[in-house]
């Protein structure tokens, strides 16, 4: 593996971990959300990767593997059932039986799922600052 090679690979776990944090930030901040412009309540979200690697190797690409270190993100998903209902016939989006759906965001769950992509970004800036040091060493050698 090249030294650009890892650097790719750390800056695409990255900015994959970013997107993840972002997206369940979003999912935190929807939590009691009732209405969205699509209509009805929000539906929790999730990032899926997919592996450079696997990409290239299913795609029979003729690039060096070496060149396909790293992870992408391949979609952000919602989970249309995540919905639970509560009986509040005061609420401005009651039905005409006064339930209420709101979003099935387990904050607990969603937590866990944002120290784990915090623990991953650091793992990442911690690969990347591994490889600048190596090459940096690699220099003096050559001095």
């Amino acid at each position: 593996m090249s030294f650009l090679t890892a650097l790719r690979a750390s800056a695409s776990g990255l900015t994959a971990q970013r997107l993840r944090m972002d997206v369940i930030s979003n999912n935190l901040a929807n939590v009691d959300t009732t209405r969205t412009p699509q209509g009805g309540p929000y539906h929790r979200q999730q990032v899926v990767f997919s592996s450079l690697l696997a990409d290239r190797v299913g795609a029979a690409r003729s690039a060096a593997l070496d060149d396909a270190a790293g992870v992408r993100v391949a979609a952000v998903v919602e989970d249309p059932n995540a919905v639970r209902i509560v009986h509040n016939p005061s609420h401005p989006d009651a039905d005409a039986q006064g339930n209420v759906q709101y979003p099935d965001i387990d904050v607990v769950a969603e937590m866990v799922d944002m120290l784990s992509a915090n623990r991953a970004y650091e793992a990442n800036v911690t690969a990347l600052n591994a490889a600048k040091s190596m090459a940096l060493k690699a220099l003096d050698i050559g001095r």
